[in-house]
C-alpha cells in the first residue's frame, strides 16, 4: 500500500485498503475554523445533537477574523466561544493563542506523522509535511464531530519524484507553484488530478519543513486530495519531543500501486509568480518583471513560518518599501511572533516601512483587513489569488516566494530578489 492508505486503512480499523472503495476512518483530530463554527452549531442544534461524538478530538481555530472590524464579527466570535463551552471542546484557539491553523498545529506537535485529520478547510493538506494524512470535508465537518466518522471513497495516487538540486534563490513556494501547473496541465500521465493524492519522492532532503509546507500549499489548490512527503527521521523526532509523545512514520511500500508516476527536475527551476486568477498559473518570473505593485503581503498558510519571515527579513533589513508600495507581514503563529521580536526581526520590518497585523490569515482571509482598492496591484504568498480574494474585484493578485515578494515590495514592482540581494 501507499502511505496514504496505510493510515487510512489504520483509521477505519482494517487490514489494507485500495482505491475506490469505501471505507468508514475514524480520525484522529477534526478541525475546524471560525468561519464553520457557528454555522455547524446552529446545524447540530437543530436536529438535537448538543453533545459531541469525541471532545477531545474537536480543534477550534480563530484564524480568519483575529481584528474584529464589524460588530458582528465580534458577535460570531461570542457564538463561537459559547459553542466551545456547550460542546466540551478544550482545543480551543482562540484569537491571540494559536495563530493560523494550518500552521501552529504542526509548530507544537498537535499534528504529526500518521495521523488521520479531517477539516473544513481545504489547506489542512499543509498537514501532509510531516507525514499526516488531512482530508478536507466542507460541511460534513457537522456529521464528522457529531458521529466520529465519515463515510470516504479511498483516493488514487500520483507519485512524482524530484529530481536535481535547486538553484540558489529558488524556494519551496518555487516549486509548488510549478508543481500546481504541472497538476493542472495534466502533466503526470495525463491524469487529472482532481480528487487524487499526490506523493512526493525522490530529493526531498532540500526542503526543510518550511519549504514543505509551501510547496504543499499551493499544489492543494488544483483540487488533489491530499499532498503527502514522507517526513524524514528529523522531522518525526521533532514532532515527536513537540507533542511530547512518541509519533512514528509511515512510508510507501515498495511495490505500492499507482495510478500515475512521473518525474520533476528542480534543477531546471527558475523562480515563478502565479498571475492573477489562480496559483496553478506559473510562470517565470523574468516573465513579468517591472509590473508596478501597490500592495505586497507576505504570511498566510503558505508562507507563514518563521524561516519564510527570516528570508523576507533579511532582504529588507536596512532598507525601505517603495513609496508606491504599502507592505504586510503577518507571522503565522504567536509562536512565530515572539521569536520575529525577540530577535530583532520585527524591528526590520517596521524599520522598513512595513504593516504588521496579529497571526493568523492577514488579507489572504477573503479582505477582512489589509483590503485591495479597484485596480490596485499586488504580489504575495496568499493561498489563493481569485479576482476579489483581497478586496476589490478589479485588483489582480500575483503570487510568488517571500523573496520575490520582498524585493518587489523594496523595488515598487515585480523584482527579482537575486538582483536586489546582489
Amino acid at each position: 500500500m501507499t502511505a496514504f492508505e496505510k493510515i487510512t486503512a489504520r483509521a477505519a480499523g482494517l487490514s489494507s485498503v485500495k482505491p475506490g472503495e469505501f471505507v468508514y476512518p475514524r480520525a484522529d483530530l477534526m478541525f475546524l475554523h471560525d468561519g464553520q463554527v457557528e454555522s455547524t452549531k446552529i446545524e447540530l442544534d437543530e436536529i438535537g445533537i448538543t453533545e459531541l461524538d469525541d471532545p477531545s478530538k474537536v480543534v477550534f481555530v480563530t484564524d480568519h477574523e483575529v481584528v474584529y472590524s464589524t460588530p458582528k464579527a465580534a458577535q460570531r466570535g461570542l457564538r463561537i466561544r459559547e459553542a466551545a463551552k456547550a460542546w466540551k471542546v478544550d482545543k480551543f484557539f482562540d484569537v491571540g493563542q494559536g495563530g493560523h491553523g494550518h500552521i501552529f498545529p504542526i509548530e507544537m506537535g498537535l499534528v504529526g506523522p500518521g495521523m488521520f485529520i479531517y477539516a473544513n478547510d481545504m489547506h489542512c493538506t499543509n498537514f501532509g509535511a510531516v507525514g499526516a494524512v488531512a482530508l478536507r470535508v466542507g460541511t460534513e465537518i457537522a456529521n464528522a464531530i457529531a458521529m466520529g466518522v465519515l463515510w470516504i471513497k479511498v483516493p488514487s495516487t500520483i507519485r512524482i519524484k524530484f529530481t536535481g538540486q535547486l538553484k540558489p534563490g529558488v524556494y519551496g513556494r518555487d516549486v509548488g507553484y510549478c508543481l500546481a501547473r504541472n497538476l493542472a496541465d495534466r502533466a503526470y500521465g495525463g491524469v487529472n488530478p482532481a480528487y487524487r493524492v499526490i506523493e512526493l519522492a525522490g530529493n526531498l532532503d532540500q526542503f526543510d519543513l518550511a519549504a514543505r509546507v509551501a510547496l504543499i500549499n499551493t499544489a492543494t489548490e488544483v483540487g488533489v486530495a491530499h499532498v503527502f512527503i514522507p517526513p524524514t527521521r528529523e522531522i518525526v523526532e521533532r514532532q515527536s519531543k513537540a507533542a511530547g509523545r512518541p509519533f512514528t512514520g509511515v512510508y510507501s511500500d515498495d511495490d505500492a500501486e499507482y495510478e500515475a508516476e512521473g518525474e520533476f527536475d528542480l534543477s531546471c527551476l527558475e523562480p515563478q509568480v502565479a498571475l492573477p486568477g489562480g496559483p496553478e498559473r506559473s510562470v517565470d518570473l523574468s516573465s513579468v518583471l517591472g509590473r508596478p505593485i501597490n500592495h505586497a503581503f507576505i504570511g498566510s498558510c503558505g508562507s507563514g513560518m518563521y524561516e519564510d519571515m527570516l528570508v523576507a527579513a533579511n532582504i529588507l533589513r536596512g532598507k525601505r518599501i517603495a513609496p508606491s508600495t504599502r507592505m504586510t507581514i503577518v507571522p503565522g503563529t504567536v509562536a512565530t511572533a515572539r521569536r520575529l521580536s525577540e530577535e530583532g526581526l520585527m524591528s526590520a520590518f517596521q524599520e522598513a516601512g512595513c504593516i504588521i497585523l496579529p497571526p493568523g490569515c492577514g488579507p489572504c482571509a477573503g479582505a477582512k483587513s489589509g483590503s485591495l482598492g479597484p485596480g490596485e496591484v499586488s504580489i504575495s504568498t496568499a493561498a489563493v489569488n481569485t479576482a476579489g480574494r483581497m478586496g476589490d474585484k478589479t485588483s489582480e493578485i500575483y503570487l510568488g516566494s517571500p523573496a520575490t515578494v520582498a524585493a518587489s515590495a523594496l523595488a515598487g514592482h515585480i523584482a527579482d530578489a537575486r538582483v536586489i540581494a546582489a
